[in-house]
């Protein structure tokens, strides 16, 4: 058993560092001078490590700008995916009402559509609702999502019935319910569904190309793939890009990487 679990470990270890490796030699290269990573052949490490590639990119570009509008759109789109599927959701597993399991299983279907096939006629509603190059454009497709429905709804569902009976029994109302009994229970999976909707509205890439003309208003992602197309050969000044497009999502992950995995770990076994 100790040999099967030293071998399980390295095991481990080694995908690890698999996984970790593009991203370690991606800051590694933000921090080399300019042409040091087109070298042969090209160096882990910077022989001289500079922050300059970092002040180039502010200073000559509006990244400062690009990165408020991608933590304002997911901040903005975290809030309103929590609001309105932590809702739905509980109201799948807890409310009754005529159809409800039915409309479920509809909504379940649409997760084998990819997102693509609806771009086009979700396109063609923010023209009609006039909100093509604007930030609510980009948010339209973060307010629910079948995914957070489906996630928060099995939570909810280990919920004890008896629990919520008795708050109505006692004259609690069904906001009141909600807020003091519900909210507390769904906390971990709350924490979940928060950090994958920010990482996809702060990596989303085609959506805000889509909707978005203005560049004032690009997202960092869309405004990285100006930016390569002006500065190619530039290998340290993209990944600098890279970097600041990384380090807040990981931030965000490791503060709540408690949470997170609580409601990974319980969704698996309540589910």
């Amino acid at each position: 058993m100790r040999r099967g679990g030293i071998s399980v470990n390295v095991a481990l270890w080694a995908i690890a560092l698999f996984a970790v490796a593009p991203l370690a030699w991606m800051v590694s290269v933000s921090l080399m001078n300019p042409g040091e990573a087109s070298s042969f052949p090209p160096p882990l490490l910077p022989h001289h490590a500079t922050f300059a590639n970092f002040v180039t990119l502010f200073a000559s570009t509006d990244m400062a700008r690009y990165l408020v509008n991608s933590f304002v759109l997911g901040t903005l789109a975290t809030i309103l995916s929590l609001t309105f599927n932590v809702a739905a959701g509980y109201a799948f597993a807890k409310l009754r009402f005529r159809g409800r399991d039915r409309l479920f299983r509809l909504l379940l279907t649409a997760l084998v559509i990819p997102a693509q096939v609806a771009m086009i006629p979700l396109f063609l509603i923010c023209k009609m609702l006039g909100v093509i190059n604007s930030f609510a454009g980009v948010l339209i497709p973060s307010i629910a999502s079948v995914f957070g429905i489906f996630l928060v709804r099995q939570y909810a569902l280990s919920i004890p019935d008896e629990m919520i009976e008795a708050a109505r029994i006692d004259g609690a109302s069904e906001v009141r319910i909600f807020r003091s009994i519900v909210l507390p229970t769904l906390k971990p999976i709350l924490a979940t569904l928060a950090t994958f909707s920010f990482l996809g509205a702060w990596s989303d890439f085609l959506w805000p190309l889509i909707i978005l003309n203005d560049s004032r208003k690009y997202t960092l992602p869309v405004a990285l793939a100006n930016l390569s197309r002006e500065h190619v050969q530039d290998v340290e000044l993209m990944m600098a890009g890279s970097v600041v497009t990384l380090v807040p999502v990981l931030l965000l992950f490791l503060v709540l990487q408690r949470y997170y995995i609580a409601g990974l770990m319980a969704g698996s076994v309540k589910g």
